[in-house]
């Protein structure tokens, strides 16, 4: 009785000194460089376990341990929801915690230098507050840190190239035999230094932003698809597709050996992505890299005298399923969808970004490509990446109105047609009308309309001037019309402007917007068409015709209808897009109803992209093979998501499938199969997945259609035929609620 009644006194006591105390961020007494690693732990008592809350913040990246279980892997995000403030990890569950005696270990790896898509803070460490039913335990003083010397940053093995200044992060070098069993039971911190205390103030890590994406997808450990021995000592282990991954392996060792593992993605041109050192001790050992890498290939390098016993990988990844598909009798259509869809998984994590090897940024212009693909592809989880994005944009927004990507970051240089894109109708808009999240648009309606009607200034034309921005940027490649371009992504950045306006009640400025597109659409063709060439163009442009500027007039809805078969003869001709901006020129295409031109287009284009052995879409057109996807370019990557908008083109225009009111609430199908011979498509909602099959028989197309409940579907008769068909019904247009239908289009 009396051991229970001192158990319960400390308790008693522990809980009440902690329940005084507010979080403070708390650091080593050795600083902390790029790349380093700090290990953080303390020893406490609960009363009431169950139903504990921990919000938790580091700079950067934590890895959570609760009684030496292994709780929250790669924890938190990369710091920038604004220029000043951090976001914390808020997690309800926490079973490893136990009545009476606990431990907390937490490793944190610091991103010490300003990235792409990552605002360092001053200051590396950490921020605890678990909260429970009859206390609190908080990161302060009492807790033991160390600077864990065990891990350390390997410099890049590339030391003549161009310094990686892209990426957040570093390489991870472990040296075994400074390992600290600090997850024994009998673990002694006593020569541990206590921790350094600082104010969130102090930090300068602001406010804390409860993370708005879901904890990342993380597998068992897998064995690879194949395993190769080569010269000089690499092992070459085969991925069943390009993902994340975290190598492991099991060894026997004399101790003192290095051991690299990077992936076949490491190289890049002269750029290169993450890799790890591992230095053994002595006897037998095994090691997983804490880091994730991306490719096909896992590439272990081993001295003479290391005995390999197991090589597993464990795949991560954004935590949504894949539920949406396409299916055609088109091998190419089939495979380029897949494909597409690959590239956009592995370019999701804390952020879209446009590769995950050379910058894992979130440019915008491939923001707008992949959250368009997104609405086809995952559950509603991936919405909340977008909304994030959208987010972090508008909140990075300059005093004079000026938005500029990637944030978050120290790239300040404004893209003035990809941030028309951002915030235009392919942009916020597509996101309102994917996830029905009128909030968020409501949260950055003034910021957008700042950035329309202050920065971009009108002509006396009714045209809009060109803007340079910090990078007067059109697309990649050459013979680009920016001065077309800019009016076209004005014009479609209104055309959102105006839905996004009447969504939020503000009809005045939709009204305003509607008629500088009336002054737009007289001025545009007024000025730019050229009716001797028969083709869109800036008077003193004289390079070859831009395609992309053509496709851009057709979306912006500049180009009258009879000119049409003149735009159509126009893309048989000339292709100077790149991959990002062939989605606009395919889609223009589609809009016009040439969907055959459309298919044949885009196999010309990603034909070889399709036809090549890797599971992701590339950078450029061009490929040369080899390790790392050697492009002529010298600095391409392959696995880009600008690649990737044929997948939208396939499932909202070959399949037929758009929204008309938020969320698929309303929903039209209208497969248009041009060339192909039957269509297959699943595409996610919130009310259930629209399932939609066509096929040709004959001379009708024959179209299977489920549709979720708490959904309708408007079903518009498909090009070349005359009526739909349904339950003895004849008619143009077919209203349809919840059910399974057969539908014949004659």
């Amino acid at each position: 009785m009396k051991r229970l009644f001192g158990l319960f006194a400390i308790l008693t006591a522990a809980l009440c000194c902690a329940c005084s105390n507010q979080p403070q961020v708390i650091t080593t007494m050795d600083k902390i460089a790029d790349g380093e690693w700090q290990c953080f732990t303390k020893e406490f008592a609960l009363l009431a376990p169950k139903g504990a809350e921990l919000t938790i913040a580091a700079d950067t990246k934590y890895w959570l341990y609760v009684n030496g279980e292994l709780v929250v892997r790669e924890g938190g995000l990369k710091r920038g929801p604004n220029p000043k403030d951090s976001y914390c990890d808020i997690i309800g569950n926490l079973p490893a915690l136990k009545f009476g005696k606990n431990r907390v270990v937490v490793l944190v790896q610091y991103y010490g230098r300003n990235s792409f898509s990552h605002r360092p803070s001053a200051v590396a460490g950490l921020s605890f507050d678990l909260n429970t039913k009859l206390g609190r335990v908080v990161s302060d003083k009492s807790w033991k840190a160390i600077r864990y010397d065990a891990f350390w940053a390997p410099a890049d093995e590339n030391p003549k190239g161009p310094k990686q200044y892209r990426l957040a992060g570093a390489n991870v070098g472990y040296d075994a035999r400074k390992e600290i069993d600090c997850f024994a039971e009998d673990f002694d911190d006593s020569s541990w230094k206590n921790a350094v205390e600082l104010s969130a103030e102090a930090a300068e890590w602001g406010d804390f932003v409860a993370r708005p994406i879901p904890q990342w997808r993380w597998s068992e450990l897998r064995e690879y698809e194949t395993i190769r021995r080569c010269e000089g000592g690499v092992i070459e282990c085969a991925l069943p597709y390009n993902a994340h991954v975290t190598p492991y392996i099991r060894l026997k060792a004399n101790g003192g050996e290095k051991i690299t593992i990077c992936t076949d993605d490491y190289w890049i041109g002269t750029a290169r992505s993450f890799y790890t050192e591992y230095i053994a001790r002595e006897g037998e050992q095994e090691f997983e890299t804490p880091i994730w890498t991306n490719g096909h290939t896992v590439l272990y390098t081993l001295p003479e005298g290391v005995e390999v016993l197991e090589l597993k990988y464990r795949e991560s990844g954004y935590d949504s399923d894949f539920i949406g598909s396409f299916n055609s009798d088109s091998e190419f259509c089939n495979r380029l969808w897949q494909k597409a869809q690959r590239t956009l998984y592995v370019t999701m994590r804390d952020n879209y970004m446009d590769c995950p090897d050379r910058e894992r940024a979130q440019w915008w212009g491939d923001v707008v490509v992949e959250l368009g693909e997104a609405g086809y592809v995952f559950d509603s989880r991936a919405h909340l990446l977008t909304r994030k994005a959208i987010l972090e944009l508008m909140n990075w927004q300059q005093p004079n109105g000026v938005i500029a990507s990637p944030v978050p970051g120290w790239y300040k240089s404004e893209l003035p047609c990809q941030m028309l894109a951002s915030v235009g109708y392919y942009g916020f808009y597509t996101y309102y009308m994917q996830s029905a999240d009128s909030q968020t648009i409501a949260d950055v309606y003034d910021r957008v309309r700042k950035y329309l009607f202050e920065v971009w200034e009108p002509q006396n034309s009714g045209l809009i001037k060109v803007r340079r921005g910090g990078w007067y940027w059109g697309d990649w490649g050459k013979n680009i019309d920016k001065e077309v371009l800019q009016q076209c992504w004005y014009a479609v950045a209104l055309k959102g402007f105006i839905q996004m306006a009447r969504m939020t009640g503000h009809n005045c400025d939709a009204m305003m917007a509607e008629q500088i597109l009336d002054k737009m659409y007289y001025s545009f063709n007024e000025k730019y068409w050229n009716e001797e060439l028969k083709h869109y163009k800036t008077p003193s442009y004289k390079d070859v015709p831009d395609d992309r500027a053509q496709a851009m007039a057709v979306l912006a809805g500049f180009v009258l209808q009879e000119r049409y078969p003149i735009i159509r003869q126009f893309f048989k001709e000339y292709y100077n897009a790149s991959p990002y901006m062939e989605k606009y020129v395919l889609e223009s295409l589609c809009v016009m109803g040439y969907y055959e031109d459309a298919l044949q287009r885009m196999e010309h284009r990603f034909g070889e992209m399709v036809a090549a052995p890797h599971t992701t879409l590339w950078e450029g057109w061009e490929y040369t093979g080899g390790r790392g996807m050697k492009y002529k370019s010298g600095n391409g990557t392959y696995n880009h998501a600008w690649s990737g908008g044929g997948l939208t083109i396939l499932s909202q225009y070959i399949a037929g499938i758009a929204p008309v009111e938020p969320a698929f609430k309303r929903f039209t199908v209208e497969p248009n199969l041009a060339t192909l011979n039957f269509v297959e498509s699943v595409v996610p909602t919130i009310y259930g997945n629209i399932e939609m099959s066509a096929k040709r028989v004959g001379a009708q197309l024959v179209i299977t259609l489920i549709v979720p409940q708490g959904t309708t579907a408007q079903v518009v008769v498909p090009q070349g035929y005359n009526n739909l068909e349904c339950d003895g019904v004849h008619t143009q247009q077919l209203i349809l609620t919840e059910g399974k239908y057969t539908i014949i289009a004659e």
